[in-house]
């Protein structure tokens, strides 16, 4: 092989890499994901066949863009497998859920709401009320609950309790 010919090989080789390294450094932000984590559960009975829970969580943006939000819903799952879903609780009513049921403690958080746009790069602190037609001590003895953050576009994120 001639010197030319090794030299030209190398050259290309850098090039490819330089290319390669400027694709996913410019794509670096643009892929959507909501890493949470679930702080803090609460429950409280409403009546003697239902109870409520309150899920505190908290949720970053990584991406550039922000992240709007479609639908929240809570799932209780049992210790049998079985998942049963809540009826979401909205911001007006968690506000005097927690005035009427002092069990719950402090509202700490405001509720993640449908058409809320997480920031780029930033982080949020939110929960979410859900009643479930279960007795209080169904959802004490539940194996987790899973908060879904469902995306506009439709993609699904869930934070587990455990």
């Amino acid at each position: 092989m001639s010197k030319n010919f090794l030299i030209a090989f190398g050259v290309g080789i850098v090039c490819i890499a330089i290319g390669a390294w400027m694709v996913v450094y410019v794509n670096r932000g643009a892929y959507v994901d909501l890493p949470g984590k679930v702080l803090k559960v609460r429950t409280a009975p409403l009546d003697e066949a239902s109870a409520v829970a309150v899920v505190d969580f908290r949720v970053s943006n990584p991406a550039s863009y922000p992240f709007v939000v479609r639908k929240v819903t809570v799932a209780m799952e049992d210790n049998a497998g079985a998942e049963s879903e809540g009826e979401t609780v909205s911001e007006v009513d968690a506000r005097q859920l927690f005035q009427a049921i002092p069990l719950l403690g402090q509202k700490f958080n405001d509720t993640l709401l449908m058409r809320d746009s997480v920031p780029p790069h930033t982080s949020w602190d939110r929960m979410v009320a859900a009643r479930f037609e279960v007795p209080q001590s169904k959802i004490e003895a539940r194996k987790r609950l899973v908060v879904r953050i469902e995306e506009i576009d439709g993609k699904v994120f869930d934070l587990s309790e455990k």
